[in-house]
């Protein structure tokens, strides 16, 4: 049997593909935290070809995929997705991404992040970090079972059957349940998370039925009596995805970057990606083939068959794409680079197992990976060892050839840019000199383009380009494992690198899909009126008030529909969402106000009939004390942030600093939810940048600095998230330009230079580490 290479690369999709589907050669899923589902088609079938359509964009990351065969009322059969916004959506495959879904399941607090249809097509399990799973009725679209009892995520079900469910958690076991939410069977073992399941042939050599894998990276092999019989060893980090052949091979992905395939307990393929994960894998039952889904943002299909595996330059371009790909330091551990041997051990010494990877120390002192392959009986180059990667594996094109950064370089005033490429794995003076050569540049240049080069690939400064939404998630947050994350930076001009101090912009958070924001509201809306709750419902005037509003939100801005009569009985609208409906429904009217806090000047200067402006209707609605509901909490300080974009909303900020201040530090403290820690800190970066600016700041602006840097130093000490404590760290960094009492408050009282040191410790990203050592500089330390 032949080793299966690369068929096709389906390229569309807009960040990470998290889960991908193959019900049938014709037909290829997919899912991404692009929050997309798309459906790839045939257009020819040699070499194979697909065609990519939207079949539904929602305004959260889609995480989880299904889909149900065709039947007669469902000719196309179903496709079912979930993911942050906790709804589960069912489609079908031909339906516009505007139209109506056939059904939406309504019931996770949480993010849903796994979906599985039983055998039967009649029963859907879905699995969420709200440590539930759920069984739906195909067709009665309703929650028929509760399974219950996991004390973490859970990251995996498997319908077995009508009869059986099978699911995964993050509290490492295994749990069988009959679907109306009978527990039947515990099984333990797993020594840590679990996060994939797969059903196994019936004629599996060691009489194993079903497999799971997860952050040991180990594939056990279970009987459905609980006993596990057998565990493939290979994986160099977490596995997240599993499935089975035709043959009764297993197909495996992870962490590590690799698709394997698993024959008995042996892995007798490793197919490596040039992403930092290879997030899904799916099998296509009718011809065996592969499709998986990666970090770099492409679905790939792998054939085993010559007729449908991609011509010969095309599979010398996904080699070259690996051998180039800079592997994180992270990701492979501590190496001692003096004890490792040179190119001359790949000529001298095979390997002894399939997929296995040796590091090799290369002349140049670079640190490059290599595994060994069965089939070809040597070893392949699968890319460089570097201290990080700034794009998350997702590569840049030029001039057909991909690469971790494409820079623009102004050489002469009235011209064009030269694009300057540059990969992790090479050598800053080898791409400046061929940068150069390419160009007739004259010789001289080259130390100024390779310092560029290197001070350039260590991180960027926030607002430097058009900002970007941290995540395009407003309905929950993420924790997972993911090396290496971290922007692209871009430059312009080849000096050294800019000082990051201080900020003087003020940043917003506005990204949005407002068509996907009105249709939870009217789907909401619905709800309430099924429930007999009329009396807060919408009725079809306010839902004409609601698109109207929608649409002008839309338009470019201009003055005189953002101060219209109808943005104003729009903010009407959207007091009623966030203080009459139940805390569990506001999320998308909190979206709408944090978009219309940066779109009208408006909003900072609503009253309602009681005179109550929009900060007290906040601090009323009880948000900020639901500490349970915290994407409330970071929706209402997204909106905070968002009041710095207008004239009105900044004299707003600085009138009721002690109120915005306060409310925004009692209820993002000690938080968990990466995306409240952000909206935490990009507030206090907007009033450190307030505060530095003059004409303007308040008498008693000193006081208010320390106020600031205190929160910012607890932020600093306490944050887990990077992106969270680089901004507090130029918050802090900005207001020590506001003079030396300031200063001797940070190093003397808040031990601010102490907490910076922490975080550089913690987190060792050149970008923390850059913006420490200015800080430091300010301080005189």
């Amino acid at each position: 049997m032949g080793s299966y290479k690369l068929s096709t690369s389906l390229e569309g999709h807009e960040d990470d593909v998290r889960v991908v589907a193959f019900p049938h050669p014709k037909l290829v899923l997919s899912a991404s935290r692009d929050a997309t589902v798309r459906v790839w088609k045939p257009v020819s079938s040699s070499p194979s070809g697909f065609d990519g359509t939207i079949s539904s964009h929602g305004h959260a990351f889609i995480n989880s995929l299904s889909y149900i065969s065709p039947t007669t009322e469902f000719p196309e059969g179903l496709i079912i997705s979930g993911g942050k916004d906790t709804i589960i959506e069912v489609r079908q495959p031909s339906r516009a991404p505007d139209d109506n879904a056939e059904a939406l399941l309504l019931g996770h607090s949480n993010n849903v992040c796994c979906l599985d249809v039983d055998p039967s097509g009649k029963l859907i399990v879905s699995g969420g970090w709200d440590g539930q799973a759920r069984v739906w009725g195909v067709g009665k679209w309703e929650c028929d079972g509760l399974l219950e009892g996991h004390e973490g995520s859970v990251w995996a079900v498997l319908a077995w059957s009508q009869e059986l469910i099978i699911t995964g958690s993050a509290d490492k076991l295994i749990r069988m349940f009959h679907p109306s939410g009978k527990l039947i069977r515990t099984v333990r073992g797993n020594t840590d998370v679990v996060r994939a399941l797969c059903r196994l042939p019936a004629n599996y050599p060691s009489g194993a039925q079903f497999a799971s894998a997860g952050n040991d990276g180990l594939v056990r092999l279970w009987t459905l009596q609980g006993r596990q019989v057998g565990q493939l060893a290979g994986h160099e980090s977490f596995i997240y995805s599993l499935a089975s052949l035709p043959t009764g091979e297993i197909v495996s992905s992870g962490e590590d970057r690799t698709v394997r395939i698993w024959k008995n307990d042996q892995c007798i393929q490793t197919i490596t990606h040039p992403a930092i994960s290879v997030w899904s894998v799916a099998v296509c039952a009718e011809n065996g083939d592969i499709a998986s889904g990666s970090s770099d943002r492409i679905v790939r299909v792998f054939s085993r068959d010559q007729e449908r595996q991609a011509e010969k330059d095309i599979l010398n371009k996904f080699e070259e794409s690996v051998q180039s790909s800079a592997i994180p330091q992270q990701q492979v551990g501590d190496i001692n680079k003096e004890q490792l041997p040179g190119p001359e051990f790949l000529q001298q010494k095979s390997g002894t197992k399939e997929g296995q990877v040796v590091m090799i120390k290369e002349h140049n002192g670079a640190i490059t990976a290599h595994q060994w392959s069965t089939a070809a009986n040597t070893w392949v180059n699968v890319g460089t060892v570097v201290d990080a990667v700034g794009s998350s594996g997702r590569k840049r094109e030029h001039q057909g050839k991909e690469y971790d950064y494409v820079f623009d370089v102004d050489i002469e005033d009235g011209k064009p840019p030269l694009k300057l490429p540059y990969n992790l794995s090479q050598d800053p003076y080898e791409a400046a000199t061929k940068f150069i050569q390419d160009n007739e540049l004259p010789i001289t240049y080259l130390e100024q383009v390779a310092a560029f080069i290197t001070s350039n690939t260590q991180g960027a400064a926030i607002g430097a380009t058009e900002q970007q939404e941290v995540s395009p998630d407003a309905w929950g947050t993420e924790n997972r494992y993911r090396p290496g994350e971290g922007n692209v930076p871009t430059a312009s001009t080849p000096p050294k690198r800019p000082s990051v101090l201080p900020q003087k912009t003020y940043l917003s958070i506005k990204q949005a899909n407002l068509k996907t924001i009105q249709k939870k509201i009217e789907d909401l809306n619905k709800e309430l009126i099924a429930n007999n709750e009329k009396d807060i419902s919408l009725n079809p005037t306010d839902i004409s008030s609601l698109q109207a509003l929608v649409a002008i939100l839309e338009k470019p801005p201009s003055a005189g529909t953002r101060s219209s009569v109808t943005v104003t009985h729009g903010i009407e609208l959207v007091v009623r969402l966030i203080t009459l409906w139940p805390p569990a429904q506001r999320l998308p009217g909190l979206d709408l106000l944090r978009l219309l806090a940066a779109a009208t000047p408006v909003t900072a200067t609503y009253r309602n009939s009681s005179g109550d402006g929009i900060l007290q209707i906040l601090e009323c609605s009880g948000i900020f004390e639901d500490k349970e509901k915290s994407n409330n909490i970071m929706l209402a300080v997204r909106t905070f942030v968002n009041l710095f974009e207008t004239e009105e909303g900044r004299t707003l900020t600085m009138d009721e600093f002690d109120k915005i201040h306060g409310l925004a530090k009692t209820s993002a403290s000690l938080t968990t939810n990466r995306n409240l820690q952000i909206a935490l800190t990009t507030l206090l970066l907007n009033y450190s940048v307030q505060l530095t600016q003059k004409p303007g700041h308040p008498s008693n602006f000193e006081d208010r600095a320390i106020e600031l840097l205190d929160t910012l130093t607890t932020t600093i000490r306490t944050a887990s998230d990077s992106e969270a404590i680089f901004r507090a760290l130029v918050a802090a960094g900005t207001l020590l330009g506001l003079g030396d009492d300031v200063k001797l408050a940070a190093k003397e009282v808040l031990s601010l230079g102490a907490a910076v040191k922490s975080a550089e410790t913690k987190l060792n990203e050149p970008r923390i580490k850059s913006i420490g050592s200015e800080i430091r500089e300010l301080l005189g330390t």
